[in-house]
């Protein structure tokens, strides 16, 4: 079965950092297929300020013409939080227990791993692929690392991204990637300023928020 990537966020909005992730942790596992997944209700932090169907819409936008990313809309559609765990059970059920999920994140999500719902039953639904900044040592990463992950990351490590393709879930892939200094709440930030985020997000997506107005601190 060929392996399916999966790019959870809040995405408010969505920026060409999560996208030049997807891409690249994309390409280097040979994946055809990411499905990119708005949080409805992030159960980790503030409720979004923006609602869940337009972070759905920006993210549409964002992923339009790049036949690799394809928008999952089920966590944007729950009324309940946004549990990770829960939507990998859904993906299971509709994808199948032989295809092989590649959970993606960044190297601060995952350190903060032993902090999400469950955590130790997402090694059961899937691999997890963990994008750093180049130049940054395995071992000086480990460090940082709570004793149980750090368990979990020498048991759980792959030595090549067959493995990722080789079986369902289990195993960890450790990959550089290049590093975009961009954040949605600097965004956010920016636009509420009356600033130009251009070259941050895509141009759909710039257009979408000025159509919109989202982000604005309107006068009282």
């Amino acid at each position: 079965m060929n392996a399916v990537g999966l790019l959870g966020g809040t995405f408010n909005p969505i920026h060409l950092g999560h996208l030049r992730l997807a891409e690249e942790l994309a390409e280097a596992l040979d994946l055809t297929t990411v499905l990119v997944i708005p949080a409805g209700h992030p159960p980790h932090r503030p409720a979004p300020d923006v609602p869940p169907e337009t972070r759905l819409a920006m993210t549409g936008l964002a992923i339009a013409g790049n036949p690799r990313l394809h928008l999952e809309d089920y966590e944007a559609r729950k009324t309940t939080p946004s549990y990770m765990v829960e939507t990998l059970e859904h993906l299971r059920g509709r994808l199948g227990a032989a295809t092989p999920l590649v959970l993606f994140l960044g190297a601060d999500a995952f350190q903060g791993l032993t902090a999400w719902h469950e955590w130790r039953r997402l090694f059961d639904l899937a691999h997890l692929a963990v994008a750093h900044r180049p130049g940054f040592p395995p071992a000086a990463w480990e460090q940082r690392l709570a004793d149980e992950l750090k368990q979990e990351w020498h048991g759980r490590r792959a030595a090549t991204p067959a493995e990722l393709h080789a079986t369902p879930a289990g195993r960890i892939w450790l990959q550089a990637i290049t590093q975009l200094d961009i954040s949605a709440s600097r965004i956010r930030q920016l636009v509420g300023r009356g600033r130009s985020i251009r070259y941050l997000v895509p141009d759909p997506v710039l257009d979408y928020i000025d159509r919109h107005r989202l982000y604005r601190q309107e006068p009282a």
